[in-house]
């Protein structure tokens, strides 16, 4: 293999996401070759930790057999044929049932299928229209979310993204999208440092909102139980139960992006579950499979989905994708997800979860550690210039660039989003590769301070 001339490829003709491309034509990149575990190995043999799931979604760890030998089975049966036209395939039908029973406690009674989190949040998007539609209140169109939230890429999640970054460079977008504060308790507009006090301040801004906008104009309300990219911010366990409520007053629909919360992230099922609350559509992607094959699924609550199946009335649904339902992606999930199951990740991500936001808190000892927070295994620390102006400390600053390069050095692979590190492991971590993965942090924190 020659790495140099893949290095030069790579900065020739691939284009990555989320970066300049004059970086990579710049920067050499890393090329990972293996994985087994917790752990991946660059091209040049060289083994990191995986602090981050890759994206968030390797729950299950790398290269379980499982998965590989139902993707294995499932290529010598049928490899792919599209659900359209009432066509479909049993390991599709078989997540179907499996998804119902796993959220039925949410109340959940149809799933459309698709690529990826993108792709759900915006079948979630179209689906929360087409139902008022159906209820002959074809006015109720707007969406509302929260600053700082992630909603995906493609137009509609873009409109609703709570970052201008996200949005800045693809403006005019979606009409209709309005943001309002998200209990963010390092930074909010209110000085709140109190997390319930904080939390009712937001709920009441979204009452205004609605009440403005007007209830019959208003379509839904879409969050993430725990906003991920946007930098881990965990609402006080009054928050959701307030949003439910409000929704409920006004007529809005509660759409829950469960894209990274979804399947034991946080350490319940879902995020919803977590704060006790039933949503009224899901987004799902991530772990649902693990990465293994690219799949989303958008679940529809039995009130939603009863707006569909109403006998007096023709209601096509006018949506989908070339590989929703596609059958290496199901047979992908259902292994993954009896692995879940079994290996009850969930509770083990409550638990080593609450072992690795306790470790993380010894960072503290380093002046440009703002703020360290999480909620199981979730986790950012803010990076500021100093802890008095709370100033973010952001690439290109080089305090960025050598924590993540020491990082490495120290055999951990780590991510920096704007001024937060973000720490999203497997589920299968032990407290054993939590104090790995805080050995590695130390490293790189001392030697980006003593650089200042």
């Amino acid at each position: 293999m020659d790495i140099a001339h893949l290095t030069q490829l790579n900065g020739r003709h691939m284009l990555h996401p989320m970066v300049d491309p004059k970086i990579t034509q710049q920067s050499s990149p890393l090329i990972l070759e293996k994985a087994d575990g917790v752990y991946v190995w660059d091209v040049n043999g060289t083994r990191y930790l995986d602090t981050v799931a890759s994206l968030w979604n390797v729950n299950v760890g790398h290269n379980p057999p499982a998965i590989k030998q139902a993707i294995t089975e499932q290529l010598d049966k049928l490899a792919y044929w599209s659900t359209f036209q009432n066509t479909t395939n049993p390991p599709a039908i078989e997540l179907s049932a499996r998804l119902m029973e796993m959220f039925a406690p949410e109340g959940m009674a149809k799933v459309l299928f698709s690529s990826g989190g993108s792709d759900a949040i915006e079948t979630a998007l179209k689906i929360a229209r087409q139902y008022w539609q159906l209820e002959g209140q074809a006015q109720k169109t707007k969406f509302i979310s929260l600053k700082w939230g992630y909603h995906g890429v493609h137009f509609g999640g873009a409109s609703i993204n709570g970052n201008p970054l996200f949005r800045s460079a693809y403006e005019p977008l979606l009409p209709g999208c309005f943001q309002v504060e998200s209990p963010y308790l390092y930074r909010n507009p209110w000085h709140e440092s109190d997390p319930a006090e904080l939390a009712r301040l937001c709920a009441e801004e979204l009452d205004r909102t609605i009440q403005y906008q007007g209830p019959h104009t208003v379509a839904a309300l879409v969050a993430e139980p725990v906003q991920g990219a946007g930098g881990v911010i965990v609402p006080h366990a009054s928050y959701w139960p307030m949003l439910r409520r409000i929704c409920d007053k006004h007529g809005v629909l509660l759409i829950s992006d469960e894209v990274v919360t979804g399947f034991g992230r946080i350490g319940a099922m879902c995020g919803a579950r977590h704060w006790q609350v039933a949503p009224d559509i899901m987004a799902l992607a991530k772990g649902i499979n693990s990465g293994y094959v690219p799949l989303g699924a958008t679940l529809l609550s039995g009130k939603v989905a009863g707006a569909f199946e109403h006998p007096d009335r023709s209601a096509p649904l006018m949506h989908g994708y070339t590989y929703s339902g596609h059958a290496l992606a199901c047979a992908a999930a259902n292994a993954n997800l009896d692995i879940v199951q079994t290996l009850d990740l969930p509770n083990q991500a409550a638990t080593v979860g609450a072992y690795l936001n306790e470790q993380l808190l010894t960072l503290d000892r380093y002046p440009h550690v703002g703020d360290i927070r999480g909620l199981g295994m979730m986790a950012a620390i803010e990076l500021v210039r100093d802890r008095q102006s709370k100033a973010p400390l952001a690439a290109p600053d080089t305090y960025v660039s050598t924590l993540v390069a020491q990082a490495r050095a120290a055999g951990a692979l780590i991510r920096v989003q704007g001024n937060r590190v973000i720490l999203s492991p497997p589920l299968v971590f032990t407290k054993a590769h939590v104090d790995q993965a805080m050995s590695a942090l130390h490293h790189a924190f001392a030697a980006a301070e003593a650089l200042e």
